[in-house]
Parts: C-alpha cells; structure tokens; sequence
C-alpha cells in the first residue's frame, strides 16, 4: 500500500531545501523497496520549521520538520512513513498550537491540498461557491458579499459588496475583473501563499465576482518576482477550462467568464489600482487622476471590479456558507478574517490567519515566540513600508481597521515587520523617504519631489544640522505629502516617518518631554 507524503513546493520552503528533501525521500524510498506517493502540497505557514514534511497514517497526517536532505535516511530508519518518533517529529499537524489556535477561512485548503490538481480542490469543499452563485441572480450575489462585511484586504479597506455594486449597475457592453497579485510589500507572502498554494479558490473567486457585475473577462495581474505562483496559476486555469469551470459556457449554465495572467516588471507603485490598469493596457504604470472611478471607467475604459487576492479568495466560502457565516468573525466593521504575515526579528515567522480582533501582543508572543534575537521587541512596522511604526505601548491594540486608524497607523495588507532595541528609528524613517523617491511613478510633485528632498532632510537631521528646525520642516513635508500626493505612495510616506519621530523622538536626538510638549 502506497504510503502519502506531503513535501511543499511553496517558494519559501524550495528555498530551504524542499526540492532536495523531496528528492532524496524519493532516492530513499525506492532503495528500500517503499511504495510511496509524493504530493508537492503548499506551505502551512510555519516558516521556521520549513521544510516541513507531512506522512498520512491511519490517524491522520503527521509532521516533521525543519527537514534537511541529510536528515532522510535517519527519518526512514526510525519508521516515519508510519508517524514514528524522531527528533524533527511534530506530532499531528492539525495539533501543532501554532495551527489549531487559527481561524482559516480564506487558507482553509493551502498546505492541506496538491495546488494543481482539481479533484483534490473538489474533495476539499472546492467550487461549491460558484454552483450556488450559478443559481443566483447577480444582485443576490452581490448582497451576499455585502451582507458578509467583507473589505478590501490589499489595505484600502473598501467595502466589497459597495465596489461590486457600483460595477453591476454601471451600463457597459463588456466589464472587467482584475485581480491585484502585485504583492510588493516588505513583509507580506500571504497572496504568494495563496497562488502557489490554493490558486483554483482565486479563480473560482473571479469567477463569482464576474457572474455578480456581468463581466466576462478576468485578469491576475502578476509581480514579475512570483514564478512558482505564475506556473501553478496557468496550470490551474488549464484544468479549470478544461472541466468547465472557466470558458464560455461555464458548468453548463450558459455564462462565460475567462482569466489570464498578466506579469509586472516589478514597479512597486503598479500595486496602485490605477497604475496596474494602465501596466496592464500596455503603457508606463503611472497613476491616473480620479475620478473616474475605475468601477465606472477601468481597464480600456470600461467599468472593472478591482480587488486584491486574499479579497478575491475569501468570496468562494462567503458564497458556499453565506455571508453570515463570515460575518460571525471579527469585531466592530472589520468582519471575517486577516491572514496576518509575521516577519523580520520574529522566532516564529509565518502565517497566522485570526479573526479581527487578536492584539499585535497575542500575534507577536503568543504566535511569534518573541523576537529572533532574545531582546526586547521595540516597535513593528504594520502594513508595508509605508506602514506606520507602532510602539510597545500600543501593542495591545486590537486588529481592527478603526482601531489602528485612531492611531494614526494603518492595518494595510496583514503584514507585521519586527524590530528589536537595537534599530535605529531615525535611520528607518530615511529609509521611508528612500523608498518612496525610488518607487515614484513622478507623476504628482509632492510624492516626487517631496521623498527625495525628504531623504536630504532626514540626513541633515542625522548629521545633527540645525535639527530643531529641520524636524519642523519634515512635519510640514509630511502634511504637503499626505494632503498633495495623488495616490497613496506618496500620501503614506507619511506615517513610517511621523511614527518614528512620534514615538521614538530620542532616535533623532528629541528629548521625549520636549517633543511632547
């Protein structure tokens, strides 16, 4: 009898070895006359104990890790194939803490299923989503999302349901679905995860969105830097044609909907809406003027639905369970889940999918173990690297879109990049500056002149050149960006920078009492 064992072939994992240890499983079994299956599954999200192998027994799977290649034949030798004791031996992975204590609704199936075969999505709850909104009339499914809460996950937290509503109604002989995988913040891997690990719960979601406004065409527009998320995404497209579930005639119902990936060139302000639309049209990735709405005028100038992966990815379980069932997640208006990223100076870096709610405290200790080092955590960046800096004293802060606002931070796309005492804050709000000088479209003045006379500023600032008069007149470029810029690079750069100088005054050389006062 052929015996399963789960090797991931996620990026972060192949990084570590995954390739070489499924290689050598293989080596293994056959010189010692195993009968085994491989399965390449997605990742768990446990990065530090990547790569981490998974053996089906007759009491469910089993984990070990972090596996090394050398570390096979001593894994065969003490009888892992039947969940066996060893030193990398984790138990049952549905048992492991960091797992069992998360609520994954959108990554219910990544690291369970192989990414590419879709009898495996099927018998995993896979397009029970769709059937149902194949019954429904459009408006109907549109409420659903609504009624669900759901909000943009790729940071702007826009209603959902509200955006897809504006498309339904807009009059247009074609209509667009765009899928926003430009997933360039520092920090985040959470769409990576899902297009590499569960790309036919991303399609399927497009799909539903393109039955709900009427529109016929997708389009996943994809950072250049994700080849192994591009592969398995084709490969996913081609068996969903090839079953139905995409084409012009989709289970049989008579309604066509079809998706194609589009690849970036790794301009990070394409991860801008309307800098993605005018990249995937074929011009430069510049930020156009609105309004118009990209709901009301979008790609090649018809209405477009807009949303990011984890928002596309969690419509297939709002439309299998209903919209209550999401909602019954999260607190205030921030409902359902976060599939939160945790990185940088962090024991237990990974993927931690909660409902809203769960403090930045409980995410980074209970989860994280504390930081890499052993020293005290001093403040993380939450939201990319336009993200504000929070401090220790606001880390029991709730996950909850208006809760970070009334800190004047942002909850962004999920990601929480750590930092021990020894980071210099001075230094990172520069680096802010930096990076939005770099990433400039150019554009609009503000955000092009304003990060690059920014970074001569903050150095001026460092070098202790009239400071008290330079930190006033970063606070007056920071109000001129954030009121001036016309989109969000330059109207964030902001909040790294004030952050820092806020809670952390004595990096640039600021009594704290002086500052406060």
């Amino acid at each position: 009898m052929s015996t399963k064992i789960y090797v991931p072939c996620d990026s972060s994992a192949l990084s570590l070895g995954a390739e070489s240890v499924a290689q050598a499983i293989v080596r293994e079994a056959a010189a010692r006359n195993f009968e085994i299956t491989l399965v390449r599954n997605g990742s768990r999200g446990l990065y530090w104990l990547e790569p981490l192998i998974e053996v089906e027994t007759a009491n469910g799977r089993v984990a070990y890790g972090p596996v090394q290649s050398g570390d096979v034949a001593g894994l065969f030798d003490a009888g892992f194939l039947g969940g066996q004791q060893h030193a990398l031996a984790l138990g049952p992975t549905e048992e492991i803490s960091y797992l069992k204590k998360q609520e994954r609704l959108t990554n219910a199936r990544v690291g369970i299923t192989d990414p590419v075969s879709l009898d495996d999505y099927l018998a995993h709850d896979g397009y029970k989503g769709l059937k149902n909104a194949l019954t429904m009339a459009p408006a109907a499914i549109v409420k659903e999302v609504t009624d669900s809460g759901l909000r943009g996950r790729g940071g702007a937290a826009f209603p959902t349901g509200i955006k897809w509503n504006t498309v339904l109604n807009a009059p247009a002989e074609q209509k667009y679905i765009v899928c926003n995988a430009d997933e360039g913040d520092s920090g985040t891997f959470s769409d990576r995860m899902i297009m590499e690990g569960d790309p036919f719960v991303l399609i399927e979601g497009m799909t539903i969105a393109g039955l709900a406004v009427g529109a016929t065409q997708g389009y996943i527009y994809l950072r250049v830097e994700y080849p192994h998320a591009h592969k398995n995404l084709n490969a996913a497209i081609a068996a969903a044609h090839q079953a139905g579930y995409l084409g012009s005639n989709i289970c049989g119902s008579g309604k066509a909907f079809d998706v194609e990936v589009r690849l970036g060139a790794g301009a990070y302000v394409c991860g801008e809406e309307t800098a993605l639309l005018e990249s995937i049209e074929g011009k430069r990735g510049m930020v156009r003027f609105k309004p118009p709405l990209p709901a009301i005028k979008g790609l090649f100038g018809q209405p477009t639905v807009i949303n990011n992966v984890i928002s596309l990815a969690s419509v297939p379980i709002i439309l299998d369970k209903g919209g209550a069932h999401y909602r019954d997640y999260g607190m205030g208006r921030s409902r359902g889940t976060l599939p939160i990223q945790l990185a940088g100076n962090i024991k237990r870096p990974g993927l931690v999918e909660k409902a809203f709610g769960i403090t930045l405290r409980e995410l980074l200790y209970d989860y994280g173990g504390g930081s890499a080092s052993g020293r005290p955590i001093r403040a993380v960046q939450v939201g990319g690297p336009l993200g504000a800096f929070v401090p220790e004293s606001q880390f029991d802060t709730p996950l909850d879109y208006e809760a970070f606002a009334a800190n004047w931070a942002v909850l962004g796309h999920g990601g929480v990049v750590v930092f021990d005492d020894t980071v210099d804050m001075a230094r990172m709000a520069r680096y802010a500056m930096e990076f939005c000088a770099i990433e400039s479209c150019g554009k609009c003045t503000p955000c092009r002149i304003g990060s690059t006379r920014g970074v001569e500023v903050m150095d001026k600032i460092i070098q202790n050149q009239d400071k008290a008069r330079n930190i006033q007149l970063l606070r007056d470029l920071g109000d001129t960006m954030l009121a001036g810029s016309l989109c969000a690079l330059g109207g964030m750069t902001p909040y790294p920078v004030l952050s820092a100088l806020n809670h952390f005054p004595e990096d640039f050389g600021v009594d704290k009492t002086s500052e406060a006062a």
